[in-house]
C-alpha cells in the first residue's frame, strides 16, 4: 500500500529515456501530491533551474547518460553553483562502473543508485529515494 507524502514537494527529473521517465513518474505519483518536472538533458535542466519563474526543486533525480550535457557534466556545474549546490541530487542510472560511482560522489552527488532491471525492484528503488529525501530527511524552508 502506498503512503501519501507528508507534504507536497517539487522534483526535477533529468532523464532522456522516455520509458524510464514514465516509470519514475508513476512510482512517485503513487505516493501523493508533488510537482514533477522532467527534462531530457543537463542543458535543459540548467535552463529550468536558472529560470526565475521555475520552482526550486526539493530533489533532483539525475541520469548520467544523456545527449548535449550528460549527468556528469551537469552534476559538476550544479554543485559548483552557490545558488544550486544545496539541492540534493540522486544519480539514478544504469551504470555501475566504479569510475561513474566515484566521479558522481567526487562531484558531491548525495546518493548513487543503479537502476534495477526488474520492474518491481526499479519502482521500489524510486520509492525508497522518494521516501528518504522527501519524507525523512529535513530540508531547509523554501525561500
Amino acid at each position: 500500500m502506498a503512503v501519501a507524502a507528508t507534504r507536497p514537494y517539487d522534483v526535477l527529473l533529468v532523464e532522456d529515456d522516455v520509458a524510464d521517465a514514465m516509470l519514475i513518474q508513476d512510482a512517485l505519483a503513487e505516493r501523493g501530491t508533488r510537482n514533477l518536472t522532467q527534462v531530457s538533458d543537463g542543458i535543459a535542466a540548467l535552463e529550468y533551474l536558472r529560470d526565475p519563474a521555475s520552482e526550486r526543486p526539493d530533489l533532483i533525480v539525475l541520469d548520467l547518460n544523456m545527449p548535449r550535457m550528460n549527468g556528469r557534466e551537469f552534476l559538476a556545474v550544479v554543485k559548483e553553483d552557490p545558488e544550486l549546490r544545496t539541492i540534493p541530487v540522486v544519480v539514478l542510472t544504469t551504470s555501475s562502473a566504479p569510475d561513474d560511482v566515484t566521479g558522481a560522489y567526487r562531484h558531491h552527488a548525495n546518493a548513487y543508485v543503479t537502476k534495477p532491471v526488474n520492474l518491481e525492484e526499479f519502482e521500489a528503488a524510486v520509492r525508497s529515494i522518494d521516501a528518504f529525501y522527501l519524507d525523512i530527511a529535513v530540508k531547509p524552508p523554501k525561500a
